[in-house]
């Protein structure tokens, strides 16, 4: 990715080098995590956050990448992947979680509620050398997962998590005895299904005790969704409460001095980065250099932002392996990255309908590349927010912490066949 312009001053500065991320035998020289986002984060997108990490070292730190040990700038996951449908070699699904040739470290999330189903597909990405390090999700708030019990939901179940996640770390041990080293296992989790039925800090508990080598926390529930602020306090007290195994925190991270603020106030040991990166995977530049003590910040003119569409086209095109579906998938991209730039709503509007890169090409060279940076307007939260609302959930879920046969054999039927979220 061309490197767009970069400043000095707009970093604190006054914050020194923050110690490199251990996951299991992993180390990561940033500890900056991109966080998994359905329909986002595909190959192509990891690649330019990625790059736009190690923009931010020197050659030496970039060299000192080790495939499947050491990964100098961050860690970079995979869109959500079903375990049903990764067990049962969904050719989609098997595509998702083909990595980048230039990923050091291969990072692929799982979801599912059936803890054989879930066992199943982490023994198939180890024992296939699919994967270095796995991360299973109990954060996703949408209703289509979690009304089956997935997601933000299935942490309410003590017993039902406690067997996924100690069945997919022996899978993971089981599955990597002829490997060289182990695939560590993590969690990323929400403060629970509301504010009435919290879950975190059980979970965490219950994770530590099952052997994964990090949990990441959300600091929202289902409920609210992506509304309101992140409660960071949450991270700080399941930091206290999670003392063997690093706790990464997550939310409203939309800068380089969020990140280090989130970890200086929770004292937690890394920061799992989502919305805030969209339309702007130069961010990563600015979190390494931030935990770096750097004050190398970017701040990119229209022309530069152009230059970073078209590079993402390409990937696109190139991973897909069709123009017309790749530039499809990239319409979404188009209105967080102008975000903040003066483009007119009918210029905005063709940017959304593009189908070629010569259509691309055109409706690029028509805007006034000649801004500049424009500042706060680029900046801040991404996305739709949306607004608090209640999570769908199985029917009587909440009357018990424990599974009981029937939820049992309903989750089992009802494990979700189809990956990306």
């Amino acid at each position: 990715m061309t490197a767009p312009t970069v400043t000095g001053p707009g970093g604190s500065g006054d914050n020194g080098p923050v110690s490199e991320l251990r996951i299991g035998p992993i180390t990561v020289g940033s500890p900056v995590v991109l966080a998994p986002m359905a329909g986002v984060t595909n190959p192509p997108f990891r690649r330019l956050c990625r790059e736009a990490g190690l923009a931010a070292l020197d050659d030496d730190a970039r060299a000192t990448a080790r495939p499947g040990q050491h990964a100098p700038a961050g860690l970079y996951v995979t869109e959500m992947v079903t375990s049903r449908a990764l067990v049962e070699r969904n050719p989609e699904t098997m595509r998702m979680v083909d990595p980048d040739p230039q990923e050091p470290v291969r990072s692929v999330q799982l979801y599912g509620v059936d803890p054989v189903t879930v066992s199943a597909a982490v023994r198939l990405l180890v024992e296939e050398d699919r994967a270095d390090h796995v991360d299973l999700n109990f954060g996703c708030p949408v209703p289509k997962v979690t009304r089956k019990g997935g997601g933000a939901a299935l942490p309410w179940k003590r017993d039902l998590f406690e067997a996924i996640v100690s069945g997919a770390v022996d899978a993971a041990r089981q599955g990597g005895r002829h490997r060289d080293r182990e695939v560590p296992v993590t969690v990323k989790m929400r403060m629970g299904i509301d504010d009435d039925h919290l879950t975190y800090l059980d979970a965490g508990r219950i994770a530590e005790n099952a052997g994964v080598s990090a949990v990441a926390l959300h600091a929202r529930t289902a409920a609210q969704h992506y509304s309101g602020e992140a409660r960071w306090e949450t991270i700080a007290r399941l930091k206290e409460a999670v003392r063997s195994v690093p706790v990464l925190g997550n939310g409203d991270i939309w800068s380089a001095e969020d990140a280090v603020e989130m970890v200086e106030q929770t004292g937690c040991d890394g920061v799992v980065v989502g919305r805030g990166c969209q339309g702007r995977p130069w961010l990563f530049t600015d979190l390494v250099a931030g935990f770096a003590g750097s004050q190398l910040r970017v701040r990119p003119g229209l022309a530069e932002v152009a230059v970073v569409i078209r590079r993402h086209a390409e990937l696109m095109v190139e991973y897909f392996e069709n123009e017309t579906k790749a530039l499809r998938e990239l319409r979404k991209h188009m209105a967080w990255y102008l975000k903040g730039y003066v483009v007119g709503g009918e210029a905005r509007r063709q940017l959304g309908l593009v189908s070629t890169l010569a259509e691309l090409d055109e409706r690029l060279a028509a805007l006034d590349l000649t801004q500049p940076y424009p500042g706060e307007g680029a900046e801040g939260p991404r996305g739709r927010a949306g607004s608090p609302r209640t999570p769908h959930l199985p029917e009587a879920w909440l009357e018990s912490q424990d599974i009981d046969e029937r939820l049992r054999q309903l989750l089992t039927e009802a494990e979700l066949s189809i990956s990306g979220g």
